[in-house]
């Protein structure tokens, strides 16, 4: 068996970022806390709280006794002024396409335009982008759901920064057709887009394919869902003790990528394994 390796598979920078500034702010003060798990990864989360980091979910249990970490997805503006007036110690690890996209979703509503933001509306970020809109706003996953929406004449888009550029292409002609003046600000980060290049890329050429990441990420979800268009035989696990001999039963070639909160080492264990399974068939 031969096993390729997808390019930008694994960490993002903002996921890095994040992760080193929890591992720095651990070493220097006492009670650091995570306002929600810092990545959506349970392994990395397990191994801090392991180290004493621990992970907060409501902003009113935290005081000026702890050091809170705000994860790379970002938090509500709400949530922030919260922290602000508890008197919390902050630490701002919210990736910088993520502070890009609160940004431009309080200038689209300060300009006036009805926004319409492409993601997940349960997920963390998308709460956090549409905290800054003071107008009119619709979270869509597609561009099916253009065609239940009210929009005004002046519609903004921009996405969650993680979603497939060809979806966020799609809504845009979709709004084209709609609106009478759209203004569109593509907030999908650039780490995004050539990962799910690399990986379809990929796909298309092997015989099986694994996508590695947290059953609770979106972006590994979304890199899985393009893989499994391109190859049947694909899946999504979180670690190698998901994996079983069968799956390689006259398999040739191997495809693997993983998403953007993936560490190495849980790739490495993957990478292992499908090792252990290519010498033990080579011997019988």
């Amino acid at each position: 068996m031969k096993i390729y390796l997808a390019d930008y598979a694994g960490f993002c920078f903002g996921v890095e970022r994040a992760i080193n500034i929890v591992k720095e702010q651990s070493n220097i003060k006492d009670n650091v806390r995570t306002l929600g798990p810092i990545i959506h990864n349970p392994q990395v989360v397990k191994q801090f709280e392991d180290n004493g980091v621990l992970v907060e979910s409501d902003a009113e249990k935290l005081d000026s006794s702890h050091s809170v970490v705000l994860r790379s997805h970002g938090i509500t503006k709400s949530t922030y002024e919260k922290l602000k007036k508890n008197n919390v110690d902050i630490i701002d690890a919210t990736c910088p396409f993520v502070n890009k996209a609160h940004a431009e979703a309080a200038k689209l509503s300060g300009d006036g335009y009805d926004v319409v933001v492409l993601g997940e509306a349960d997920h963390p970020e998308v709460k956090g982008i549409v905290s800054y809109i003071k107008g009119k706003y619709h979270v869509i996953s597609d561009e099916k759901d253009i065609e239940d929406i009210d929009l005004d004449s002046k519609v903004g888009l921009i996405a969650q920064t993680t979603q497939n550029r060809e979806v966020f292409n799609r809504v845009r002609r979709a709004l084209e057709h709609r609106a009478k003046e759209l203004k569109v600000v593509n907030t999908i980060c650039n780490a995004t887009n050539l990962r799910q290049h690399a990986a379809k890329k990929l796909a298309k050429s092997v015989d099986l394919m694994l996508v590695i990441g947290g059953k609770n990420s979106g972006n590994t979800t979304r890199l899985f869902k393009i893989c499994r268009e391109l190859c049947t035989n694909t899946y999504h696990i979180e670690t190698a003790s998901e994996l079983t001999k069968d799956m390689f039963d006259n398999i040739e070639n191997i495809g693997i990528t993983a998403g953007a909160s993936t560490p190495d080492f849980l790739i490495e264990e993957v990478l292992e394994y499908i090792n252990e399974v290519n010498d033990a068939g080579e011997q019988s």
